[in-house]
């Protein structure tokens, strides 16, 4: 099922729908893989008394009700993207910083087993594909 809005969004995940977190809902929606930083400074044109902290609070709150996902590169921004609910990963180029889903060729959930597991019941697995994008690729060729 294809929610229509962010206020269905927002509302179906159990939340309560503020201007804020619709700001930050749709701001997602454009801009999959945002950081706090990169939303903020899309709603903050639109929404002046939104608050850094009010875009962190709606972004947490947002991943806590499995309607956004958190994504932590290593040394990186925490990213936040809406794709929840299948099990890919991301692709990151150590050039620019672009980041991309790449569907797990494995399959479901979790697609990687530890060598030993010391008795956790898995539930996922990332992975983070770490190279540079076909742009800097190019671009370190010609150099």
């Amino acid at each position: 099922m294809t929610i229509a809005t962010a206020s269905e969004a927002i509302r179906a995940s159990g939340l309560r729908v503020t201007d804020s977190r619709t700001a930050v809902y749709g701001a997602l929606r454009s801009r999959p893989h945002a950081s706090a930083d990169e939303i903020f400074a899309d709603v903050a044109g639109d929404l002046p008394h939104a608050s850094r902290q009010s875009v962190y609070n709606a972004l947490n709150d947002f991943a806590d009700a499995g309607l956004a996902r958190r994504i932590e590169p290593a040394g990186r921004s925490m990213l936040f993207e809406l794709r929840v609910g299948d099990n890919h990963h991301h692709l990151v180029c150590t050039g620019c910083g672009r980041v991309e889903d790449v569907d797990c060729a494995v399959g479901h959930a979790p697609c990687l087993h530890p060598s030993d597991g010391h008795g956790f019941e898995l539930v996922s697995a990332e992975v983070t594909y770490w190279g540079r994008c076909a742009d800097c690729a190019a671009a370190s060729r010609a150099s």
